[in-house]
């Protein structure tokens, strides 16, 4: 079931991967400067028409707002953007390259060096 808690945290979280902060994102869905910090210390809840202009302030929809193994919505709608206007070539090397990189450990990375 999913609570007041969760709602304030993944707003956090999608803020935070946005970059941007409680103070601008509030301005910026036209609210006063508090309103996001209000949702995100629990004291309010966006109502659902406020919860879809979030959704589409982080150019996410619903469904990946609750999708809790989607860790970084925002990134993935970026990458599938860049995807679409590729050729079937780069298409595959996309593909080739994810494929690769799935492979190494969670938190590695092709350029951290690795402890001998």
């Amino acid at each position: 079931m999913v609570d007041g808690k969760y709602i304030a945290n993944r707003i956090t979280a999608l803020r935070i991967q946005k970059n941007v902060s409680e103070y601008k994102m509030s301005l910026d869905m036209g609210h006063s400067s508090g309103y996001i910090q209000s949702i995100s210390s629990g004291r309010a809840m966006p109502s659902m028409g406020e919860f879809l202009y979030m959704c589409e302030y982080f150019g996410i929809t619903p469904e990946e707002f609750f999708a809790e193994e989607n860790k970084n919505p925002i990134l993935l709608n970026r990458l599938t953007d860049f995807a679409q206007s590729l050729s079937e070539e780069n298409l595959n090397l996309l593909v080739s390259l994810a494929e690769k990189l799935s492979q190494l450990p969670k938190n590695d990375t092709p350029n951290k060096k690795r402890n001998a």
